[in-house]
């Protein structure tokens, strides 16, 4: 069982878990995440590392609550234990100096970029950010990047915060009036990083993607998060969760997310009946 330590509500919806996991933290780098199971009759979902305190010897999460375990998970505060959490599993980011790097996050995405932005920060690059959400409200981590990057673009989809539009019009625009970038590093929605990828080949820079397929054990033996990259069948879980974007099978990825959205809907739908946890 692993206690919560303190739990922040950041947006409608998304929470940050501080969670007592030395173990984890002790090894744990950016790029990593941990599959948790909330209860003894719970699903293992991955979630990505947001950060840790090895002093405290704790990790940080951030999620939105979507289905039923993230809904789940979202009902719990500080004092409560979260039933297994593995990791810290995946490759974690190949953090070289590289020169300009443009870190990008889409919605709950942006909590990946935060320890991202900081190490390639630490490695001596000049870092831009760029974070993007639907809504002034739905925006996370704003003041913590802007502490790390050197500059920070904001942008919303109904113009209440910063720009009004997409992370990847910045970069259009960026690119367009000859600002130089030689790494892109992005996550967020697919969509989101498919666009990204399709900007940056046409610039010939190297894009780095984090990938969230559907998983289930996190060690590479059930399959359920296979992706095509360049061609050949690999797991996220053991051989990502990054790659290059250039070469992800984007098409085949959207299909395999949409795979259970019915089953999805009739778990959460389930649970919102049946569970009498206290709503926040």
């Amino acid at each position: 069982m692993f206690k919560i330590l303190s739990s922040t509500l950041l947006a409608p919806g998304v929470k940050r878990l501080e969670v007592e996991a030395r173990d984890i933290a002790a090894k744990a780098r950016p790029g990593q995440f941990i599959v948790i199971r909330v209860s003894d009759k719970g699903e293992r979902i991955p979630l990505t590392i947001a950060g840790k305190d090895l002093r405290r010897g704790t990790i940080t999460i951030i999620f939105q609550a979507i289905g039923t375990t993230t809904t789940a998970l979202f009902q719990l505060n500080a004092g409560d234990r979260i039933r297994d959490i593995l990791g810290p599993l995946g490759c974690p980011t190949d953090i070289q100096k590289a020169g300009s790097v443009a870190v990008i996050g889409g919605g709950v995405g942006v909590a990946e970029v935060l320890p991202v932005a900081q190490a390639y920060k630490e490695a001596g690059n000049t870092v831009i950010g760029i974070i993007g959400a639907r809504s002034k409200n739905m925006l996370i981590l704003e003041n913590e990047l802007r502490q790390v990057c050197d500059k920070l673009y904001v942008t919303t989809d109904d113009g209440s915060a910063g720009q009004k539009g997409f992370v990847s019009d910045v970069l259009q625009n960026l690119l367009a009036n000859g600002s130089h970038i030689d790494l892109v590093y992005a996550i967020g929605p697919v969509p989101m990083m498919r666009v990204i990828a399709a900007i940056t080949r046409e610039h010939g820079i190297k894009t780095t993607v984090s990938l969230n397929p559907i998983m289930v054990d996190g060690t590479g033996m059930c399959g359920s998060c296979r992706v095509t990259i360049g061609g050949a069948t690999h797991f996220a879980c053991v051989d990502g969760p990054e790659f290059d974007g250039h070469q992800v099978n984007w098409d085949e990825l959207l299909q395999r997310l949409n795979l259970f959205k019915q089953e999805e809907k009739i778990s959460l739908d389930k649970f919102k009946t049946e569970c009498k946890c206290p709503k926040e």
